[in-house]
């Protein structure tokens, strides 16, 4: 098992792609960033009875769902790439035992999106705190050190279910919709739903899972419930996915 960890180590490392997305991920601190210093600047004209409407200037909302988006799409790569050029076979021809290939995959996905997840939402958090500075809440609300500590797990689980996804698709423009869905579109929707089922249904995507795992203000969902929806969305796109990987020629 090791060596085969090993292997696809070395082939998730060599890939362009691979440096190109988690380029990508952090690329989203910029955008974050200015938006972040934007409502400060409106906030520092404002008068006191505006200020009190004003929200956190907080760059995570920006940040959190298109670097989950990047570092899902690093999942579904790293399976869809190689049905693409037909080094499936030969991968399946070295690790014959194919549940063990997508393990070894996910060893090697998990490892490496955790980490940059935690990255990014750090670097998040230290850039709302510069902009923010000393100003008093609202505006100086930001997410808390164990909801940044919590972000970089629900990335990871985004990429895993990516990568599952992608096995049982076996197409990258297919898993890519599929992944975008519950970070982009399922949110939207959810505004719109009644009182009480916006929440509830907020509560159990991607995007807003960091917080509800931390426990943080105005949560949902209590954490053990949170972590389990998240180790949900990685057990049913893995398990769906060795059951059908096992399951074809290729």
């Amino acid at each position: 098992m090791n060596d085969t960890i090993a292997s696809e180590w070395l082939k998730l490392r060599t890939v362009r792609s691979t440096r190109g997305l988690l380029a990508a991920a952090a690329a989203p601190l910029v955008p974050g960033t200015a938006v972040a210093m934007a409502m400060v600047a409106d906030w520092d004209r404002a008068s006191p009875a505006d200020r009190a409407a004003f929200g956190g200037a907080d760059p995570t909302p920006v940040v959190v769902p298109f670097a989950m988006f990047c570092l899902a799409a690093l999942g579904v790569l790293a399976i869809t790439s190689e049905y693409g050029t037909g080094m499936i076979s030969a991968s399946l021809t070295a690790v014959p035992r194919r549940r063990a290939l997508l393990a070894a995959k996910a060893v090697v996905v998990a490892a490496v999106t955790v980490t940059a997840g935690e990255a990014v939402a750090f670097a998040s958090l230290l850039a709302g705190r510069l902009v923010t500075g000393d100003r008093p809440a609202p505006i100086g609300t930001t997410v808390t050190v164990t909801e940044a500590a919590c972000t970089g797990p629900a990335m990871m689980v985004a990429a895993l279910a990516g990568l599952g996804l992608g096995t049982l698709l076996r197409s990258t423009a297919g898993a890519l919709v599929a992944v975008a869905a519950p970070l982009f579109v399922l949110p939207g929707i959810a505004a719109f739903l009644p009182p009480g089922w916006s929440e509830h249904v907020s509560a159990v995507l991607p995007p807003d899972l960091p917080a509800e795992l931390a426990g943080s203000p105005g949560a949902t969902l209590p954490p053990p419930a949170a972590a389990a929806v998240l180790i949900a969305y990685a057990a049913a796109a893995l398990t769906a996915a060795g059951w059908a990987l096992a399951r074809r020629d290729h």
